[in-house]
């Protein structure tokens, strides 16, 4: 059964940068995509970036292009989530999830209904 685990949240000041790493238990083929969303209280959980585990497609929030990157290595079973220049904004609970739907990832990445799998979260606050 798959099971995704997150870490490399924590404390950033603004202007710095982190990274966030989503370790999976196994690739199968199910696995089409893996995202990470990002929650704040009061607001639905929201896409910010994913890729596909096979093709090289990539999809962003616009708050975070330019800014953070999302990155794979398959051997490792790790997805990662560069993130750069973070602002006040960016705070919140990360979590990475995993989809089998095979839709393009602008389609994909803007709702949690097609990610059946989730890690626990990792609180990332950008604060000075």
């Amino acid at each position: 059964q798959l099971q995704l685990v997150e870490s490399g949240g924590g404390l950033a000041q603004p202007g710095t940068s982190l990274r966030l790493s989503c370790t999976a238990s196994t690739f199968t083929k199910d696995v089409y995509a893996i995202g990470w969303f990002r929650q704040t209280p009061g607001k639905d959980r929201e896409g910010v970036a994913c890729t596909t585990l096979i093709e090289n497609a990539t999809y962003y929030a616009d708050s975070v292009t330019g800014r953070f990157v999302i990155s794979r290595d398959n051997a490792k079973r790790t997805v990662y989530l560069q993130m750069n220049n973070l602002s006040p904004e960016d705070t919140g609970v990360y979590y990475c999830a995993a989809s089998d739907a095979g839709l393009v990832l602008h389609r994909l990445c803007i709702s949690t209904r097609r990610f059946g799998v989730w890690g626990q979260g990792t609180q990332v606050t950008v604060s000075s």
